[in-house]
């Protein structure tokens, strides 16, 4: 049997863990589910049923009829009721069954479960927590004004299906070198805050003038050249994340904001929402102004797609090796455990402020030498 060389790192990887977090988790746009129809979701282990009562207000409840076990996201809705496909049993926002059709009288016990809704930014929410708390105003979702006022673009969505633990996801807030890899972009400043339920990074950026894809995009037929990036990305909670983000177009100031947030479908399953907005250009038409849109939502969802690729050829990872350039993951993920444990059990270290600004100055040395030579490499060829 061959020796184990003491010094050799190990990689330790435990099962993510057995309960989902606690907090707000985004369904996606308003809007969409407002179309006279419920809708069904399969998450955190379950399924919910979202549907308009005769007001427009938006209800979430127990996706599954407990007569017999249908499922509600395949029935109707009727006034302030969902009505099951199979019997046609009504229930309301409150988890009541309101009527059964060919009965006098429903079951006293006829109750679902029912969960805590929030609509904000144009978004629908639903609270989660094991231990069955209401949600307080400390961690409500904030109000993007620039949602409202005409001067943006609306949300542009997206939803996809990514198999892995979230967890994945939560870490890019303080992986530095990542976005140099992956992202085509060298971080000129770095930043993270923990505080609360709160978790920010602030980068200032430059893109990869070595990768072609990254130095400029094509647009009309024409180069656009991208420079100055900047990005406040600021997790409130476990799972709702707004993305602040301004870059120079060709000379000119372009801003957005972009939401990354994610609901578990299960313990390695989640699924991942992209939305973005952009700031309309004064001089420029709607027609342009959209294309505009469209081309940054294009390049924001290629860049997660390029995470994604990493995520599903990895492994999960406890105990990272890390280097005195790399961020500080395990003081996020510190941070994040606060979710996952009961109220009673959350630690001073999980929620005490931690701010850390990183010395960027010899990793830039060293990328810039490095696109000099795979640009004179390119030249040569």
């Amino acid at each position: 049997m061959a020796a184990v060389d003491s010094d050799v790192r190990v990689i330790q990887a435990d099962k993510p863990p057995a309960r989902f977090a606690r907090g707000w988790h985004c369904l996606g746009l308003a809007s969409n589910l407002r179309d006279g129809k419920p809708h069904s979701f399969d998450v955190f282990n379950t399924r919910i049923v979202v549907f308009a009562d005769s007001t427009g207000k938006l209800q979430a409840i127990d996706g599954y009829c407990p007569h017999m076990g249908a499922d509600l996201g395949e029935g109707t809705i009727k006034g302030d009721t969902v009505a099951c496909p199979f019997h046609g049993w009504q229930w309301g926002g409150d988890g009541k069954c309101k009527a059964i059709p060919y009965a006098t009288r429903v079951p006293p016990r006829a109750r679902v479960k029912t969960w805590p809704t929030l609509e904000e930014n144009k978004q629908f929410f639903v609270w989660h927590d094991v231990e069955g708390s209401q949600p307080t105003a400390e961690v409500t979702i904030p109000h993007i004004a620039e949602a409202f006022n005409g001067e943006w673009s609306e949300w542009i969505w997206e939803t996809v299906k990514i198999d892995t633990n979230c967890r994945e996801l939560i870490d890019n807030v303080s992986d530095m070198a990542h976005f140099y890899y992956i992202h085509g972009a060298r971080a000129t400043y770095f930043k993270n805050t923990f505080e609360g339920h709160v978790a920010e990074q602030v980068m200032k950026g430059k893109p990869r003038r070595d990768l072609q894809s990254a130095a400029g995009m094509d647009f009309g037929g024409s180069t656009v050249e991208i420079d100055e990036l900047y990005s406040v990305a600021t997790y409130y909670g476990p799972s709702y994340m707004i993305d602040y983000l301004s870059s120079l177009v060709n000379g000119m100031k372009v801003e957005a904001y972009l939401i990354n947030c994610h609901v578990p479908i299960d313990h390695n399953s989640f699924y991942l929402n992209v939305g973005l907005m952009v700031k309309k250009i004064p001089f420029l038409d709607d027609a342009m102004n959209e294309q505009i849109a469209q081309l940054y939502a294009k390049g924001n969802r290629d860049g997660f797609f390029q995470d994604v690729h990493i995520w599903k050829n990895k492994r999960r990872i406890d105990n990272p090796l890390l280097c005195e350039a790399d961020g500080p993951i395990y003081q996020l993920r510190r941070w994040y455990e606060q979710f996952y444990v009961d109220v009673k059990d959350v630690q001073p270290d999980m929620v005490d402020r931690f701010v850390v600004e990183m010395d960027v100055t010899k990793s830039n040395q060293l990328w810039e030498a490095d696109e000099a030579a795979n640009t004179a490499a390119q030249a040569a060829e």
